[in-house]
């Protein structure tokens, strides 16, 4: 079968992103990649999220309780030989899909593909964090990167996202990806990525409920919590690229400020997490 004629399933997962979620639809509809189909997995919005979805595709579904679980069941509905899965705050450059395509022909032992983003912002720490993000996208960061894009059977035969898991879902399935043996292709192509941080507390509380779950994460994969994994000031990437710290000192000084609070937070909802096994 010609490439271009192989079928791609979008899959969106929503709770209440009527302000934003019409700039993705319309992103894929502009896809040079024509052979699509678009799944909403919606998880009891109450704003109009399905109304505007539902002028871009007749499936909107219905289901929860979280993202993890919203993604394997729009996964099943799929008739796509791809699966492509994405947030409702992105929005696609024109030539996502076609360069995901493109990866995936690379051989049989490419298993997924991860998309570079660039941060959309506007608020002081909507900038910070767009700072932050800027490092791990230069090239690709493979700490950090996970793969949206896959082979829908390959994809079913790691046994989808683990649901018990919330925050790193995305890097468990990544890492038993690489542990069968597949290789992660980096597309270039870029997602554009619309921060969404009022202030600080909206970060540390979104970082604490991640933590919550994180020791399933770390246990399974056999991570310290120690690790440059978890306290992000350790990453590598910044001390490679120190330059760029020098020469931005306020958004440097303010990352590590936002980055403390974030680990401080997470680690929190790590012990919470683990003291009552949630």
């Amino acid at each position: 079968m010609r490439k271009d004629k192989i079928l791609v399933s979008i899959i969106v997962t929503t709770k209440n992103e009527g302000e934003v979620i019409e700039k993705l639809l319309k992103s894929i509809k502009k896809q040079t990649y024509k052979n699509i189909e678009i799944l909403v997995v919606d998880n009891q919005s109450s704003d109009a999220t399905k109304e505007i979805c539902k002028n871009y595709t007749n499936v909107v579904l219905d289901f929860g309780p979280e993202r993890s679980s919203q993604r394997n069941f729009g996964a099943k509905k799929a008739h796509g030989e791809y699966v492509l899965f994405l947030d409702a705050d992105m929005e696609l450059t024109p030539n996502v899909v076609e360069e995901c395509v493109k990866t995936m022909d690379a051989g049989n032992k490419v298993g997924g593909a991860t998309i570079l983003e660039e941060s959309v912002a506007k608020t002081y720490w909507e900038k910070v964090k767009a700072f932050e993000r800027s490092f791990y996208n230069l090239t690709g960061d493979e700490m950090t990167d996970a793969a949206r894009f896959f082979r829908k059977d390959l994809f079913f035969k790691l046994g989808g996202y683990d649901e018990k898991i919330t925050g790193p879902e995305d890097w468990d399935l990544t890492d038993r990806l690489r542990v069968q043996g597949y290789g992660v292709g980096v597309v270039n192509a870029k997602i554009l990525h619309y921060e969404r941080v009022k202030n600080l507390m909206t970060l540390f509380k979104k970082k604490y409920y991640y933590g919550l779950k994180s020791h399933r994460y770390l246990t399974k994969q056999k991570v310290s919590p120690l690790s440059a994994k978890t306290i992000i000031f350790l990453r590598p990437v910044f001390y490679k690229n120190w330059r760029r710290l020098l020469l931005h000192p306020r958004l440097t000084a303010s990352m590590y400020l936002m980055l403390l609070g974030e680990v401080v937070a997470g680690g929190l909802g790590f012990v919470v997490g683990k003291l009552t096994n949630l």
